[in-house]
């Protein structure tokens, strides 16, 4: 019995090995603790709201893994902040070796509209259980699945220079209670004006469901820094009803400096 009990302690050591060893390994100089990013949306002239992604200075442990805690804050200004009050926040604790997400919360305050919940990832058993809910709380999700801030940041890994033109990255997204089969077309390379000056850019189109909202299958366009950084320039927006542009405003913490021509 004793020599069972050794023989069985060995096996559920392998296990947890394998278990532990079972996360993918994401390579990732791009970003790292205390990235700072600003950005500012515009509709045509008129200021309409802004934008901060931060990387936490620190790593923080979830679900046994060390992660990057990652804070975006999405606000309206101006005249927009009057016709449609804007407060949201997420945040993506993301597993620094595999890059994917192990916790997820959201709040969206969006004029009398509230939201805020909690999303625990687990990828052994490929579930997202949404924390203290009464109704529906368990979903199944496939292999490697994102939350929308970490499948960008795990963009910002892909080494674009083996893509060729068209190629389409293809990403399982968990949001809103729902996976969606995220796509990101690269569209090659050029040159952007930014508040920098000429920066050489990595154009990607995130290929977009059809419906009365957007304006065409083009209508999501973002330029990445054609660097080690791959941080986002600038996103351009086509709706039915006019444009959106969101351009950098303010940045630090880089891996390297933006690099202007």
């Amino acid at each position: 019995m004793k020599k069972a009990g050794i023989v069985l302690s060995i096996v559920l050591t392998l296990v947890g090995f394998r278990a532990a060893d079972s996360y993918r390994r994401v390579v990732n100089t791009s970003f790292g603790p205390g990235e700072h990013i600003e950005y500012r949306v515009h509709y045509g002239f008129i200021n309409a709201a802004e934008a901060r992604v931060d990387v936490a200075p620190s790593l923080y442990t979830v679900n046994g893994r060390p992660c990057y805690q990652v804070n975006v804050f999405g606000r309206t200004t101006g005249a927009f902040d009057m016709v449609k009050r804007v407060r949201d926040t997420w945040r993506s604790y993301i597993d620094t070796a595999a890059i994917l997400p192990q916790k997820f919360y959201t709040n969206i305050q969006e004029s009398s509209y509230r939201k805020e919940e909690n999303m625990t990832f687990n990828h052994a058993n490929n579930t997202v259980k949404a924390e203290e809910r009464t109704e529906k709380d368990l979903f199944k999700v496939p292999d490697n699945v994102h939350d929308f801030v970490s499948s960008y940041y795990f963009l910002r890994t892909v080494d674009f220079n083996r893509m060729g033109m068209g190629q389409i990255i293809e990403l399982p997204t968990f949001y809103d209670d729902t996976v969606y089969n995220l796509k990101v077309q690269y569209r090659g390379k050029e040159k952007i004006k930014t508040k920098f000056g000429q920066v050489n850019a990595i154009k990607l189109s995130p290929i977009m469901a059809t419906n009365n909202f957007f304006k065409g299958q083009d209508a999501l366009l973002v330029w990445v820094s054609d660097d080690m950084n791959k941080v986002p320039l600038k996103v351009q927006v086509e709706l039915t009803i006019g444009s959106l542009d969101m351009d950098i405003k303010s940045v630090s913490g880089l891996k390297q400096p933006i690099r202007a021509n």
